[in-house]
């Protein structure tokens, strides 16, 4: 079973990310070595990435957009020391420099500004863009969206045991197929060849007080693991294989499909 997530607050603000800012004349083909996604598809506007282990394993998820001559790398703030140090490890003597910038994420539901960009993962989750000064008129419930969306964040849903389509990266437009190779690629791609995905992110319906981290039991048989708790919804990482009826997480019912 998957170990529990750190504690962490499952209300995501604005201020929970790094803007950094890479330049160079190899910053794009660079990247296209490391990660999961293709990066012919910046001409979209934001690009919804992750870098993975060797093994195939999830280190850290983003989203890159150009920035004329630049490329703006919008990441969970917590993983950002380690992903900047594993970038600049990667990078060798190519012609890139990574530097943090003084920006910061906006984000809503509304029409899209001209600065800003529809998010990648689902147009359910509205824009982003990026601005010199903090966000201070955001009301929206981001964690109801993303249960509701099935859309799993670094620190809570995304560990380091994760592998990207369990935790529904192809649905989320973060993966490329066609695209070549890339770090932890072979692993990822005989997954995706697998007849069925025995585990992975699933949206349930929660009956009772429950707390992300608490594992699903089936009788006294371990299923999985709850996380992001959004009223009587959450996500959970399942065992499908054993999920169904008569689950519980500490003095909740839970049940699958929602």
């Amino acid at each position: 079973m998957r170990e529990e997530r750190k504690n962490r607050s499952s209300v995501m603000s604005t201020s929970d990310r790094s803007i950094f800012r890479l330049t160079g004349s190899d910053t794009e083909s660079f990247l296209q070595g490391l990660i999961t996604n293709d990066m012919a598809h910046l001409t979209d506007g934001l690009l919804y990435a992750a870098i993975l282990t060797p093994q195939g394993k999830y280190l850290a998820d983003f989203f890159l957009k150009r920035d004329e001559d630049a490329v703006l790398l919008d990441a969970d703030a917590a993983q950002a020391p380690a992903l900047q140090q594993r970038l600049t490890m990667y990078k060798l003597r190519a012609d890139v420099t990574i530097e943090p910038t003084d920006l910061h994420l906006h984000r809503g539901l509304s029409a899209t500004p001209e600065d800003g960009a529809t998010d990648p993962r689902t147009p359910e989750l509205g824009w982003r863009a990026y601005r010199d000064t903090l966000q201070t008129d955001d009301t929206t419930d981001w964690t109801a969206l993303y249960v509701a969306n099935k859309v799993p964040n670094a620190g809570l849903e995304l560990d380091q045991n994760s592998f990207i389509l369990e935790m529904g990266f192809e649905r989320l437009n973060g993966v490329d197929f066609k695209k070549g190779c890339y770090v932890g690629q072979e692993v990822t791609a005989r997954m995706k060849h697998k007849t069925e995905l025995r585990k992975g992110l699933a949206l349930v319906r929660v009956d009772g007080p429950a707390s992300p981290g608490a594992t699903i039991l089936k009788g006294d048989r371990e299923v999985g693991t709850l996380h992001s708790v959004a009223g009587d919804q959450a996500l959970a990482y399942l065992r499908f294989d054993r999920a169904g009826e008569d689950m519980t997480a500490g003095d909740a019912k839970i049940s699958y499909p929602a």
